[in-house]
């Protein structure tokens, strides 16, 4: 015999049904309604490479939808999504180094977190070019102007004994798989390439590595970046994300295959590339969130200098970790 008759299991069908509506479970718990209850946030990156990773992390492990959030990832133009957030079509921006320098403009946004302070460039050069003397007079490609990227590429030149501004023609081309495109059909001749694009430049089309700034100096570059306004008027919203973002950190940090596996994935490169990019940026990323506060005020200094700015803004108006703080305590993150 059956444990319940058939009018059984129908009264049972209908109880639950009611529960639920009440935002109840039938083990008294709250009802998770995903569709109704979703605070939805749209974060912006600006290219398709490792330095977001702890965002496709959250999205790819439901991260985001623990924590009670319907996050949408979209990639755009740093300087555009600067824009695109002061207008409130964005939330949250990922990609933070523009963001800073319209912050010392005078842009009203917060950094709550810093995710990447080391800066993941590799100067790639056509297989024709053997040193980085051989780029004068080339054309080189970066994804915006004034941006993490561009930082990167001046500096490897100015290192390798050519002046940015007169030696060389910078453009835009692009995010970094595009530019690698550029590269293949010599529209560029060299760009500051992030991994996993770097390893594939080398291995598949066999272009020349010529120089790194890993080890050359700290930045900010990628983390969470929002308007005072919005931090207002969604302090919840926030602190949830940056506790979806620090789990996926530690998973990051603690458990390789997880970004492997999800680098091969997102950015569509085999293991052994996935593999190679997580080792070579692992060291590049913060474990917290957080920079200190003599970090902040030397990259400040510096942007400000790149801008020709009188001063830079005091590290307490533009950086904000109160809720990364929080959440570090709570998930036990130092």
């Amino acid at each position: 015999m059956p444990l319940l008759s058939s009018l059984t299991v129908r009264r049972l069908q209908r109880f639950a049904v009611l529960m639920g509506r009440l935002g109840l479970s039938l083990l008294g718990m709250p009802a998770v309604l995903w569709a109704q209850d979703l605070g939805k946030l749209t974060v912006a990156y600006s290219s398709r490479s490792i330095a977001p990773i702890d965002y496709f992390i959250a999205e790819q492990n439901g991260f985001f939808k623990a924590e009670g959030l319907d996050v949408r990832l979209v990639q755009i133009r740093a300087n555009v999504a600067v824009m695109a957030t002061l207008a409130s079509e964005v939330d949250v921006l990922g990609s933070i180094t523009t963001a800073i320098s319209a912050a010392q403009r005078g842009a009203p946004i917060k950094v709550l977190a810093v995710t990447l302070h080391r800066p993941l460039f590799w100067l790639v050069a056509r297989p024709e070019f053997k040193n980085i003397s051989d780029l004068k007079g080339k054309v080189l490609g970066v994804v915006s102007l004034g941006g993490a990227q561009h930082t990167a590429l001046r500096y490897m030149l100015r290192k390798g004994g050519l002046n940015p501004d007169t030696d060389a023609t910078t453009i835009v081309a692009g995010d970094v798989p595009t530019q690698l495109q550029s590269l293949a059909s010599n529209a560029i001749q060299a760009a500051a390439l992030s991994p996993p694009i770097v390893i594939v430049a080398r291995d598949r089309f066999k272009m020349n590595v010529l120089a790194s700034v890993l080890q050359e100096y700290p930045t900010i570059q990628n983390g969470v970046a929002v308007t005072e306004k919005t931090l207002k008027a969604q302090p919840k919203a926030m602190r949830a994300l940056l506790k979806a973002r620090a789990k996926a950190s530690r998973q990051f940090h603690e458990n390789p295959q997880v970004p492997i596996d999800v680098i091969a994935k997102v950015l569509q490169v085999d293991k052994d590339t996935a593999r190679e990019t997580y080792l070579l940026s692992k060291s590049g990323f913060t474990q917290n969130g957080i920079v200190s506060e003599r970090e902040a005020r030397e990259y400040l200094k510096g942007d400000a200098e790149r801008q020709k700015l009188k001063e830079p803004l005091p590290v307490s108006r533009l950086f904000d970790f109160t809720l990364q703080e929080e959440v570090n305590t709570e998930l036990g993150l130092r």
